[in-house]
């Protein structure tokens, strides 16, 4: 491998947001010209959360539109491998080779799966659930990836991976290296409620495909000071969501300036504030909706995508697996039985 290897993605849950963009894909265009990226569509990690077979039958569309999105962004095909986890069987069997290296109550420790069923409405921990992080350490170790690209709340997952690595290494001989966490700089993007980071399901969010009408319509409801009743009282920049989004997203830091002078000194309406951001982020959103077009016009284009970077992804876990079965033993157990088989055969 010449290049170091990228390994993230996303879960096809739904139609990406800003939150997503400033997290995650941002990073991920700056870095596919000094990475070999490989970007997973993680359509097992969605039963963990979602089994019912209604929301299997959405995953196609919500890949589809994943995948749309990532373009639109800048991810390039030909730089990067996008492919969907439930097509690489391979990773299913490196899990269950994980599972054997990291104890229960090593998992339980981690809020973030307590956060997840309680959010499924989960009254106890499905077994799935418990084992996310093993399957992800698969996800992220099956093309050896040297680098993990997460939003804050996912470092621990990735901790849980390096354990796993080393604990594999140790045993068994230097299979895979220690993959390294590489955090956003801006980290997670707070809802337009300004309640908790934007999600989709808790409707607090600006999705990159939405439409400038559709961008205004939520920028003008945003949270913002509740004690600035009137344009004359000062407000509080400090915290204040209109703010946060325009800092991350208006390239006109003078006019950001000018209107957190006048913010603070009660000089400016929250009206002229929005409509600026609204302006700003639309802006912002313009050359991404005109690719997003461009390619939703290539009919069977996406499929096409996924399909290529699949296959790829194919080798590259079978090759690994090969490695890491060799190394643990297992492939000479089998290659023992079946040259024995063959001679029995020929003998008779």
């Amino acid at each position: 491998m010449d290049k170091k290897r990228i390994l993230t993605g996303d879960r096809p849950t739904g139609k990406l947001h800003l939150g997503h963009y400033v997290g995650s894909i941002k990073n991920r265009v700056a870095l596919q010209d000094e990475y070999e990226c490989f970007f997973i569509i993680a359509d097992l990690h969605t039963l963990t959360t979602k089994p019912e077979k209604e929301h299997i039958e959405e995953l196609a569309d919500n890949v589809r539109s994943a995948v749309l999105d990532y373009l639109a962004c800048g991810i390039d095909p030909q730089k990067s491998v996008i492919y969907l986890q439930s097509a690489v069987p391979e990773v299913i069997e490196l899990s269950l080779f994980f599972q054997n290296l990291v104890t229960v109550p090593r998992l339980s420790r981690l809020p973030s799966l307590k956060d997840m069923a309680k959010g499924a409405g989960f009254e106890e921990m499905p077994f799935g659930l418990l084992g996310y992080p093993v399957l992800q350490a698969a996800d992220i170790l099956l093309p050896r990836a040297h680098l993990v690209p997460v939003g804050k709340d996912n470092v621990a997952h990735v901790e849980i991976t390096r354990e796993i690595a080393r604990r594999f290494n140790n045993l068994y001989g230097e299979v895979f290296p220690i993959p390294e966490v590489l955090v956003s700089d801006q980290g997670s993007l707070v809802g337009t409620d300004g309640d908790a980071k934007m999600s989709k399901s808790l409707n607090n969010a600006i999705y990159l495909s939405d439409d400038p009408k559709t961008v205004e319509k939520r920028v003008m409801s945003m949270y913002t000071d509740p004690n600035r009743t009137r344009a004359d009282i000062p407000g509080t920049v400090e915290g204040n969501p209109v703010f946060i989004y325009h800092d991350v997203f208006n390239p006109d830091k003078e006019e950001v300036e000018d209107l957190k002078t006048r913010y603070r000194a009660g000089k400016v309406g929250d009206v002229e504030v929005k409509q600026k951001l609204a302006r700003a982020l639309n802006a912002f959103l313009d050359p991404i909706r005109e690719r997003r077009a461009y390619y939703e016009a290539q009919k069977g284009l996406v499929d096409e995508i996924v399909y290529e970077g699949t296959q790829r992804m194919r080798q590259e876990a079978r090759e690994t697996l090969s490695i890491a079965k060799k190394a643990m033993g297992l492939a000479s157990v089998w290659n023992r039985i079946a040259r024995k088989a063959e001679e029995r055969r020929k003998q008779a």
